[in-house]
C-alpha cells in the first residue's frame, strides 16, 4: 500500500469523513483486562491513532506497555534548524509529556531505537521484541499494515508476525489513511473496522496530548523543509470524539 500518495497539504477533508458514517461502526470490544502492547513507529502515532482508546483501556484495568520503534529523528529531512540527534531527544520529551496528558505516564516504555524511515529493514528484530512481550491473552495494538507510510506498514507486519507466533490478538489502527483514503475506499478493511467512542474529558486529554508534539505542529525553521508535519487539516482527523481500529 506504500504506493499511495500522502499530501499533508491536501488531505481528504474531515467533513467528507464526518458524512461517511464512521460513528455507525460496531463498538470495539477489548475483552477482559489483559496486557496491551501498543506499538508506535514514531513518537505521536499512538496518540494520534488511539489516544482515546488507550485512556479507556487504562481505566478498565488493562496493563499497557508502549513500544517506541523509532525516535522520529527523520521527520524533517533537509531542515537545518535541528539535527536528527537533537530532534530525536526533543521527540522523546514530547512523547513523555503526551503520555502524562493521557494519564499513562506510569506505563512502561520500551525504546527499540530503529532508524526512522528504515523500519522495514529490521522487521524480524522488531517482531522478536514484540513476541517477547506477548502471550495468548495479550493484545498488540499497532499501525495498520496498509496505512501508506513504509514505517507504519512494516510495524504492522512485525506486530502481525508476533501475534501469529504468540497467539496474541492483533488490533491495527490507521493514522495516515485518513489523509489519502475516502469513505468506502475498497483498499481499507472496513469489514473488520470498529469504533471507539469517548467522552469530552477523554477528547480534551487527547487534544492536550497532541499539542505536546510541538516539533510536528510548529515550523522548525523558516524554510519549507522545516514546515509542520501535522497541519490543521490533518489534525482534524485525529480530534474526533471517536477512533477507528481494525481487527
Amino acid at each position: 500500500m506504500t504506493d499511495v500518495v500522502i499530501d499533508v497539504h491536501r488531505p481528504t477533508p474531515e467533513a467528507e469523513w464526518a458524512a461517511g458514517g464512521l460513528q455507525r461502526l460496531a463498538p470495539f470490544e477489548p475483552g477482559p483486562p489483559s496486557t496491551v502492547v501498543v506499538v508506535a513507529p514514531h513518537p505521536d502515532d499512538e496518540v494520534l491513532g488511539v489516544g482515546g482508546l488507550l485512556q479507556a483501556l487504562h481505566r478498565a484495568g488493562h496493563h499497557i506497555e508502549l513500544v517506541a520503534v523509532t525516535d522520529g529523528e527523520a521527520s524533517h529531512p533537509g531542515s537545518l534548524a535541528m539535527s536528527p540527534d537533537v530532534l530525536a531527544s526533543v521527540r522523546r520529551i514530547e512523547a513523555a509529556e503526551a503520555r502524562r496528558a493521557l494519564g499513562l505516564h506510569h506505563c512502561k516504555t520500551i525504546h527499540v531505537g530503529l532508524p526512522d524511515g528504515a523500519v522495514a529493514d529490521h522487521e524480524d528484530r522488531l517482531a522478536g521484541v514484540l513476541a517477547d512481550r506477548l502471550d495468548a491473552d495479550a493484545i498488540v495494538l499497532a499501525t495498520w499494515r496498509g496505512d501508506g507510510h513504509p514505517d507504519h506498514e512494516a510495524t504492522g507486519r512485525a506486530a502481525a508476525s508476533a501475534a501469529a507466533t504468540t497467539g496474541a490478538r492483533l488490533v491495527e489502527y490507521p493514522v495516515w489513511a485518513w489523509s489519502w483514503a475516502r469513505p468506502g475506499d475498497r483498499r481499507v478493511p472496513w469489514a473488520t473496522a470498529s469504533a471507539v467512542p469517548f467522552d469530552t474529558e477523554a477528547q480534551q486529554a487527547k487534544r492536550r496530548a497532541i499539542q505536546s508534539f510541538r516539533s510536528q505542529l510548529e515550523p522548525l525553521g523558516p524554510t519549507e523543509a522545516g514546515g509542520p508535519v501535522l497541519p490543521e487539516a490533518v489534525l482534524a482527523h485525529h480530534l474526533r470524539p471517536f477512533e477507528v481500529v481494525f481487527g
